[in-house]
């Protein structure tokens, strides 16, 4: 489906130049002088490039629909992480850094969403949160409580992140994944 440059808005994938583009953000800009653009920072879904682009509104753009499908991840082998289809039972190994530092956060058995793109897998989604425990937590300095200070702790995945004082060692957090920040204590 071709959309005019302009209407381009983050999270759309696009076709650009033989590859396809996630559009992370995007800024429109109208100049005193020439006519008005789109400043969009497409990311590479292949190799994970990133590049800034001018769309100007007579510029047009192929919009790429991505199949979902529900994958299970399975467990991590080298660099390669392995999925099963959740339909077929067919495994499918992608490399860790398709993942970014979201891959940290896997676990196994965890359902996650697959995007493909002409039977390709070109992005994995990790559900918004999960529940993690922590394993180091630093000591609260006495008089930080009044105030809403964080300490930094250590999650069982090795992944580091600022909790409230009250938060100790061995202590179930739930954790969003993607800013990797502390979001509430797990029930």
């Amino acid at each position: 489906m071709k959309i005019s440059g302009v209407d381009i808005r983050p999270g759309n994938i696009i076709e650009y130049e033989g590859g396809i583009w996630r559009a992370v953000k995007i800024q429109h800009t109208q100049p005193g002088k020439g006519g008005a653009y789109m400043q969009v920072e497409l990311k590479n879904l292949r190799d994970g490039r990133k590049n800034n682009v001018r769309f100007r509104s007579a510029e047009t753009v192929e919009r790429v629909r991505l199949d979902t499908k529900d994958f299970q991840f399975l467990f991590a082998e080298g660099d390669g992480l392995v999925f099963m289809d959740k339909d077929t039972y067919d495994q499918v190994t992608l490399p860790r850094d398709l993942l970014g530092d979201a891959a940290a956060f896997l676990q196994d058995g965890m359902d996650v969403v697959m995007e493909l793109y002409d039977e390709e897998p070109i992005s994995v989604q990790l559900p918004d949160t999960i529940e993690a425990v922590i394993v180091e937590a630093d000591a609260v300095v006495k008089g930080q409580t009044a105030s809403s200070s964080y300490k930094p702790a250590i999650l069982d995945n090795g992944v580091r992140v600022m909790v409230p004082p009250h938060i100790s060692s061995g202590t179930r957090i739930v954790v969003d994944v993607y800013e990797q920040t502390y979001v509430r204590r797990a029930d």
